[in-house]
């Protein structure tokens, strides 16, 4: 294989019911070729593959999980003996436990390592086998609070083609009055600024809006906020780089997700797109719901 370069791999693991299905097929809408059901000792001889198949397979996902039953437990060592000099990632998928429990129950199917005790046994079996591969993972998506479309949506921030950027951040504007979202890296809360909510000219219009903005970014230690962040950021951005760190997401809250967050965001985004090697993302969670 002298002269080959292997292309970019990335492994999707976590727990049963979690939505490994909807992340692989939103991974093949994005021109990824995806192995499922892999133990992970054929992990080496993917590798090998995308080095020789060069530009044809440029871009390889491979679903590994429990189904592997005995073999499942080698994947932390198989990965660490995988990553030295390699483009080699891991997407851990999580939900709550009385999430997995509703999701076995609606499509009445056990859960496989349940045996003859109930789903509940199952998924606590289940966790303390994979532990160590999450704990090493690269990417958590938390998905016990998004359904199969905004699942999809989020593997498309994070996987889809950037470019030459080495790391992509997705800001994120978000409600604290709907909870604090599960999968971020780092949280800004910007619930020290007045509401637009109490200006009866504003109430109806989001943080989209020119006359919110000009609001917002009229408060006192706003701008000063902003620009101190973003500072604040740029070794974050940086550091995420050295470490390979491909993803990151900076969520930023309000009280209901439609002002004071959004008008940050979009202008911290403005800022994070300055910095070398970083693609930026802007989502609105809590827009739209009141």
């Amino acid at each position: 294989m002298d002269g080959q370069t292997a292309g970019e791999v990335l492994i999707v693991t976590g727990m049963s019911g979690a939505g490994r299905t909807t992340a692989a097929n939103a991974l093949e809408d994005l021109d990824w070729y995806v192995v499922d059901n892999l133990p992970p000792q054929m992990l080496s001889h993917l590798l090998d593959l995308t080095a020789l198949a060069a530009d044809a397979l440029p871009k390889v996902a491979a679903v590994v999980d429990v189904r592997g039953r005995q073999l499942f437990g080698e994947l932390p060592s198989v990965t660490r003996s995988l990553r030295d000099g390699r483009q080699l990632r891991v997407l851990f998928l999580d939900a709550a436990d009385e999430v997995l429990v509703r999701r076995f129950e609606a499509v009445r199917r056990p859960h496989p390592l349940q045996g003859e005790g109930t789903i509940l046994d199952g998924i606590r079996r289940e966790r303390e086998r994979v532990a160590a591969i999450r704990e090493a993972a690269d990417v958590i998506v938390d998905t016990s609070g998004l359904n199969i479309h905004q699942l999809a949506n989020r593997i498309v921030d994070l996987f889809s083609d950037d470019g030459d950027a080495r790391h992509t951040v997705t800001v994120m504007s978000f409600g604290f009055k709907y909870g604090l979202p599960p999968d971020v890296d780092l949280v800004a809360d910007m619930r020290f600024l007045p509401n637009p909510y109490w200006e009866p000219s504003l109430r109806a219009l989001t943080g989209e809006d020119g006359a919110v903005r000009d609001f917002v970014l009229g408060q006192e230690g706003a701008r000063e906020f902003i620009d101190a962040y973003a500072a604040a950021l740029h070794p974050v951005m940086q550091g995420y780089q050295r470490e390979n760190k491909r993803h990151s997401v900076v969520a930023v809250g309000c009280t209901g997700g439609k002002h004071r967050s959004v008008v940050t965001s979009l202008e911290l985004a403005e800022r994070l797109a300055e910095e070398a090697g970083v693609a930026v993302r802007v989502t609105h969670r809590d827009l739209g719901r009141e």
